[in-house]
C-alpha cells in the first residue's frame, strides 16, 4: 500500500503536464484522422466567405456513403442571400429525407467550420455562428421531461436565438403529439421563420402533408421515387427510392409499404389496408 501511494504522489506531482501531453495527443490524432478521412474518402477543401450562403455540390453523408458500396446518391443544397432561406423537404417513410439532406448538410457545415475537409465536389459556406438542431431526443430519467417537451425546448431555443447567421436543423418535429398540434407548431414555426427581415437558414424535413403550399417565403422540396401512379400508396407492389431531392411536395407516405419492407406479416399489412 505505501509503495502504491508513494508512486501515485509522484505521479500527481506531473499531472498538469500529462494532462496537456494528453489534450495535444488527442488534437494531433484528431488532426491525423481529419486528413486520413479527407485522402481515402475524396473530400474537398471547402470554400469560408463572409457572404451568408449554403452553396453544396453533390453533398453526401460521411457515415452514410461507407455502408453503401459506391451506390450513395448525393444530394446539392442551395441557399442564397436573399432566398430559398427556409427549405422544407417531404417525402415518404425510408426516402432519406433525414440523412441525405438536413444531417448531411449539418454535417459539411460543421466540419467545415473546424478546419476539415468536406464530403462533396464543392462547397461554398457562409460563416455561421450557431447550428440549432432538433433531431433526435433521447429519454432520460435525470431529466423531468417527456420526449416531446424536449424537443420543444429546442425548438424555442432555435426560435428564440436563431439569427441570420445562423442554421437551423429540423427533423420530425410536431410527431411527438396529436397530428392537429403538431402540424400546427410546426407551420408556425416556420411561418416564424420565414416572416424574419433576417431569417436563418432553416432545413426542415416532415412527413406531415397538411402544411400551407402556397407560401412564396418557403421552398418545398421531395424526395424522388418511382411507383406505379395507377395505384394507391397501400396497394404499391414495388416502390423504388431515389434517395434524390428534386423540387415539389411530398408523396404518399407508403407507410404499408415500408411495413412490409420491416418484414409485418401479411395478415397485418392487409388488415391496415383495410383500414
Amino acid at each position: 500500500a505505501s509503495i502504491t501511494s508513494e508512486l501515485l504522489r509522484r505521479i500527481a506531482a506531473y499531472g498538469p503536464h500529462m494532462t496537456r501531453a494528453v489534450a495535444v495527443a488527442a488534437e494531433l490524432d484528431c488532426l491525423i484522422s481529419l486528413a486520413m478521412a479527407a485522402r481515402e474518402m475524396h473530400y474537398v477543401r471547402p470554400v469560408l466567405t463572409h457572404d451568408n450562403v449554403l452553396h453544396i455540390k453533390q453533398g453526401r453523408h460521411m457515415l452514410t456513403e461507407m455502408t453503401v458500396e459506391g451506390c450513395y446518391v448525393p444530394n446539392d443544397t442551395a441557399m442564397d442571400e436573399n432566398g430559398k432561406r427556409v427549405q422544407v423537404i417531404t417525402g415518404p417513410n425510408f426516402a432519406g429525407k433525414s440523412l441525405d439532406t438536413v444531417k448531411q448538410v449539418g454535417l459539411i457545415v460543421f466540419l467545415a467550420h473546424i478546419g476539415s475537409f468536406v464530403p462533396a465536389e464543392a462547397a461554398t459556406i457562409g460563416l455561421t455562428d450557431r447550428i440549432f438542431t432538433r433531431i433526435a431526443s433521447q429519454d432520460s430519467l435525470a431529466v423531468p421531461q417527456s420526449t416531446f417537451m424536449i424537443d420543444l425546448s429546442q425548438m424555442s431555443t432555435m426560435l428564440r436565438y436563431g439569427m441570420h447567421r445562423s442554421l437551423c436543423i429540423i427533423d420530425e418535429f410536431g410527431k411527438g403529439t396529436l397530428t392537429t398540434d403538431g402540424v400546427g407548431l410546426l407551420c408556425a414555426a416556420l411561418r416564424h421563420f420565414s416572416c424574419a427581415l433576417a431569417p436563418p437558414k432553416v432545413l426542415a424535413c416532415t412527413h406531415f402533408s397538411e402544411y400551407p403550399r402556397r407560401c412564396p417565403q418557403l421552398t418545398f422540396l421531395t424526395m424522388d421515387i418511382l411507383a406505379d401512379p395507377n395505384k394507391s400508396s397501400a396497394e404499391q407492389d414495388k416502390v423504388v427510392f431515389l434517395y434524390r431531392v428534386v423540387p415539389g411536395y411530398a408523396a404518399p407516405s407508403f407507410g404499408v409499404h415500408c411495413a412490409k419492407l420491416a418484414g409485418l406479416k401479411a395478415d397485418i399489412l392487409q388488415r391496415a389496408v383495410q383500414v
